[in-house]
C-alpha cells in the first residue's frame, strides 16, 4: 500500500507493523555495517563482525528454533504482521544467507587484507615457510594430536553426537585400516578447550602479530590420525541446535534441579543451522544434511572459518592501542570522593551514574560497605546476569557470613548465564544468605539493591535503582543508568517489591514506582493517551523514548493515534522496532532511530511532556531538543515488549532531582537526537539508511560522554 493510499483508507493492523525476526536481522545488519566503517579502528572492527556472528548464532538457537517448531507442529498461526512461520522461515533464510555472506566477504575482502597492511597476518598453508611448517608440526605433535579422538563411521561407530556450535571436521578416507576396514568417512571432533588462533613464535614468522587458524592446522595434518590411510578430503562444520530450555515450572518441585537436568540436554537440541566449508562436495553436504535432519535451505556454505566470533580472541591478543578505541578511565563523581562513606554522600542528595562514563565501583562498594557497617542489619538485591566471578557476589557472601539478613532473588532463567546463576545461587546458600528464585512465570529483570541501615533510632532504606545488569565487566561495555536514592517513598516501594517477590500476597499499591507485570504497561498507556488528549486540545505535546526494542501491539496503537492526534514522537531503538513510521495519516510525527557505536546501547528512558515546558513536536525537526527540566522521566529495566511488560517482573523509577533529571535528557536523549554519525534512521518500509553530518557539525554521543564524563587519557 502506497503512502497516499494510506491516507484515503485506514490500514490493515497487519500493515502497520514490521516483523519481529526481520527487525533483529536487520539490527545484526547493522551491526555488521560497523566491521565496515572505514572511520572504526581497524581491531574493532573485527570486534562487531564477531559481534554480528555472535548474535546471529543466538538468532539460529532461539528465534529460528522456535519457528521451525512451529512448523514442525504443523501450526499455521501468523504473526501480529501477518506472516505465517512456513513464509517467514524462507525470508529468514534468504536473509541470513545474505548477511553470512557478506560477514565472511568483509573478513576476505576488507578486514584480512586491511590488517596485513598493519602487519596482523592469517598465514595460510600455501604461506607457511620452512620454519613455520617445522613448528606447526610440532605444535599438532604436542598440543594437538593428544586431544584429538577421531571417529570412524561404520555399523559398529554410529555417528557421533555433535555438541551445539562446536568444531568438527568431515574426513574422507581411502585404503584399507588395519583390521582390513575399506576407507569410508570419519568425523574429527575439535575439543572446546582448543585455542581457534594461534600465534606463531617471532622466530618463525615475519612479526609478533602472525596467526594461524586451528582448522589450518588440523588440515595440514589429519593424515597423522589416520596413519597408512589416504585423506582425500577434509571439511571443516558447525552446527547450530535449538537452545531454548523447557521446564514445566507448575510440576517442578524445585526449578534449580529442573533446570540443571535441562542445560545438559541443551547442548544436544535439535538442529536449525549447518555451517560447513565452501569447498565440500555437494553429496557429502547432503550426507550432512541427512544426519541433522536439515533441509538445503539450512545450509551456509562458507570461505573461511565456521566459527567467525572465535576471531574475537585476537582483538585481545594484538596489543596495538592506535588500532583499538581510545582508552579512558570511567569518572567518579566528586561528592562520593569527598564522602566518608557512601551512606553519607547519598543522604545530602540522590546519585546518579551513568556507565560507562561513570564508574560501576560505587554500586560495588555500596554492597561492601554495607557487609561491614555495623549499623546494617540487612542487604537485598535481585541478581539477573552476573557474571560467574563477581564481586558484588562476594559482597553478599561476606556479609551473610557478617551475620546481616541477605536475601538474594536470582533469576535462574536468564537466558545463557542459567548455568552461572545456578552456581551463585549455591555460594550465597552455603555463605547462609536467603536465595529465591522469584515468581513462578515470570523473569525478575528488575534491578534493584535495598540496604536497611538503623541511624538515630529508626530504620533508613537505601537504595540502589539500575536499568542494566550487576555485571561489573558489562558495566564497562553497556550504557546504563543507575540511581542512589534514601527517599523513603522509593525505599518503601522498593521494600515492599522485595516483599512480593519472596513472599505471597496482594498486589502492593506504590508510591513511585511503575511495575510489570501490573501497573508499568497501564500507566505508560495512560501517559501516552495523556499527550494526546493535550494534543487534542491543542496545548504542547511529546513523547520521546529510548528502548532495546518495541514491540508490543497495543503500546505501538496508542502511539499511532497519539501521531494521529498530532504529538511529536521521537524513538531511539536500539535493535527491533516493529512500529512503522512516516505513514500519512498514522505515523507521519514519529520519528524512529537506532544509534549502533562504540558501546552497546541499553538504557531505558522514558519522557513525556505532561503539558510542561518545551517544543510542540509539530512539524520540528527530527534531531528536535527537549527543553532542560520540562517534563517527567523514568529510567527502567524494561523494553516495550509484550514479554516486559506481562511476563517479567521490572520496574521504572522517576528521576525528580532536578539537576539529575537534566542529566538523564540531556545525556541519554537529546545527545542521541543530535547524533549524525552512528545514527540510523527508520523508513516507512523497513529499511533503516544511516545518517551523515553532510557538511554539517559531525556528532556522536557516545564520544561527546566520554569527552564530558570519563577522565580521558
Amino acid at each position: 500500500m502506497s503512502v497516499a493510499e494510506s491516507a484515503v483508507e485506514p490500514a490493515p493492523q497487519s500493515a502497520l507493523l514490521l516483523n519481529r525476526e526481520l527487525g533483529l536481522l536487520a539490527f545484526n545488519g547493522r551491526v555488521l555495517e560497523q566491521a565496515r566503517d572505514a572511520n572504526t579502528p581497524l581491531l574493532e572492527r573485527l570486534r562487531f563482525l564477531c559481534i554480528s556472528s555472535t548474535n546471529l548464532d543466538e538468532f539460529f538457537e532461539i528465534r529460528k528454533a522456535r519457528l521451525q517448531e512451529q512448523v514442525a507442529s504443523g501450526s499455521m498461526d501468523a504473526g501480529p504482521d501477518n506472516r505465517n512461520p512456513q513464509g517467514l522461515l524462507q525470508q529468514i533464510s534468504t536473509e541470513t544467507h545474505r548477511l553470512v555472506d557478506e560477514q565472511y566477504r568483509v573478513l576476505n575482502d576488507e578486514l584480512i587484507p586491511a590488517l596485513e597492511r598493519e602487519n596482523i597476518s592469517f598465514l595460510r598453508r600455501t604461506e607457511w615457510g620452512p620454519a613455520a611448517t617445522e613448528w606447526v608440526k610440532r605444535h599438532f605433535e604436542n598440543e594437538l594430536l593428544p586431544m584429538l579422538t577421531p571417529m570412524g563411521l561404520d555399523p559398529a561407530h554410529p555417528f557421533p553426537r555433535i555438541l551445539n556450535k562446536s568444531l568438527n571436521f568431515l574426513v574422507t578416507l581411502q585404503g584399507n585400516d588395519a583390521f582390513g576396514r575399506r576407507g569410508g568417512i570419519a568425523i574429527v571432533q575439535a575439543p572446546r578447550a582448543l585455542p581457534r588462533v594461534i600465534r606463531l613464535p617471532k622466530e618463525c614468522s615475519n612479526g609478533p602479530d602472525t596467526f594461524i587458524f586451528l582448522t589450518s592446522i588440523i588440515h595440514a595434518h589429519v593424515g597423522d590420525l589416520f596413519p597408512g590411510m589416504d585423506v582425500t578430503g577434509c571439511y571443516q562444520f558447525r552446527v547450530t541446535r535449538n537452545s531454548e530450555l523447557f521446564v514445566d515450572e507448575e510440576e517442578a518441585q524445585d526449578l534449580l534441579r529442573a533446570l540443571e537436568g535441562e542445560l545438559a540436554a541443551r547442548r544436544y537440541g535439535d538442529s536449525v543451522r549447518l555451517e560447513i566449508a565452501d569447498n565440500c562436495p555437494s553429496d557429502m553436504a547432503g550426507y550432512l544434511l541427512r544426519q541433522f535432519e536439515l533441509e538445503p535451505q539450512d545450509l551456509y556454505q562458507v570461505n573461511g572459518p565456521v566459527n567467525l566470533n572465535r576471531l574475537m580472541a585476537v582483538t585481545d591478543m594484538v596489543d596495538r592501542p592506535d588500532l583499538k578505541y581510545p582508552s579512558f578511565t570511567p569518572r567518579l563523581p566528586r561528592r562520593l570522593m569527598r564522602a566518608k562513606s557512601l551512606f553519607d554522600a547519598i543522604r545530602q542528595d540522590d546519585i546518579l551514574l551513568h556507565h560507562p562514563f561513570d564508574s560501576f565501583a560505587p554500586v560495588i562498594d555500596f554492597v561492601r560497605q554495607a557487609a561491614a557497617d555495623p549499623r546494617v542489619l540487612a542487604i537485598k538485591q535481585t541478581l539477573y546476569r552476573t557474571g560467574p566471578e563477581s564481586a558484588l557476589v562476594d559482597a553478599l557472601v561476606n556479609a551473610a557470613r557478617a551475620g546481616k539478613e541477605v536475601t538474594v532473588v536470582i533469576e535462574l532463567r536468564a537466558r545463557f548465564d542459567e548455568e552461572a546463576n545456578i552456581g551463585l545461587a549455591t555460594v550465597l546458600q552455603e555463605a547462609g544468605a536467603h536465595v529465591v528464585y522469584g515468581v513462578v512465570g515470570y523473569k525478575t529483570h528488575a534491578k534493584m539493591i535495598l540496604v536497611v541501615r538503623r541511624e538515630r533510632g529508626r530504620l533508613r532504606h537505601y537504595v540502589h535503582l539500575g536499568t542494566g545488569n550487576y555485571h561489573d565487566r558489562t558495566a564497562r561495555l553497556y550504557t546504563d543508568f543507575g540511581l542512589f536514592t534514601c527517599a523513603d517513598a522509593i525505599g518503601e516501594d522498593v521494600n515492599k517489591l522485595f516483599r512480593q517477590l519472596t513472599s505471597l500476597g496482594r498486589v502492593p499499591k506504590l508510591a513511585k514506582l511503575l511495575q510489570s507485570p501490573f501497573t508499568l504497561h497501564m500507566e505508560l498507556m495512560r501517559r501516552i493517551e495523556r499527550e494526546t488528549e493535550h494534543a487534542r486540545q491543542g496545548r504542547p505535546a511529546r513523547i520521546v523514548a529510548k528502548l532495546n526494542a518495541l514491540t508490543e501491539p497495543q503500546i505501538i496503537q496508542a502511539l499511532y493515534d497519539a501521531s494521529s492526534a498530532g504529538v511529536r514522537i521521537d524513538l531511539i531503538v536500539r535493535g527491533i522496532c516493529c512500529l512503522r513510521p512516516g505513514l500519512a495519516g498514522v505515523s507521519e510525527n514519529i520519528h524512529v532511530r537506532s544509534v549502533i557505536g562504540r558501546f552497546l546501547e541499553h538504557t531505558r528512558v522514558y519522557w513525556f511532556l505532561n503539558g510542561g515546558r518545551g517544543p510542540t513536536g509539530v512539524g520540528r525537526m527530527p534531531d528536535a531538543e527537549i527543553v532542560p527540566g520540562s517534563g517527567e522521566v523514568f529510567c527502567a529495566s524494561a523494553d516495550w515488549m509484550d514479554r516486559n511488560f506481562f511476563r517479567r517482573v521490572e520496574v521504572a523509577f522517576p528521576v525528580e532531582n532536578r539537576k539529575l533529571h537534566e542529566r538523564v535528557v540531556r545525556e541519554s536523549l537529546n545527545y542521541y537526537l543530535r547524533d549524525n554519525t552512528h545514527a540510523w534512521v527508520l523508513d516507512a518500509d523497513g529499511s533503516y539508511h544511516r545518517l551523515s553530518p553532510d557538511g554539517t557539525e559531525p556528532w556522536s554521543a557516545q564520544a561527546k560522554l566520554v569527552q564530558e564524563l570519563s577522565e580521558t587519557r
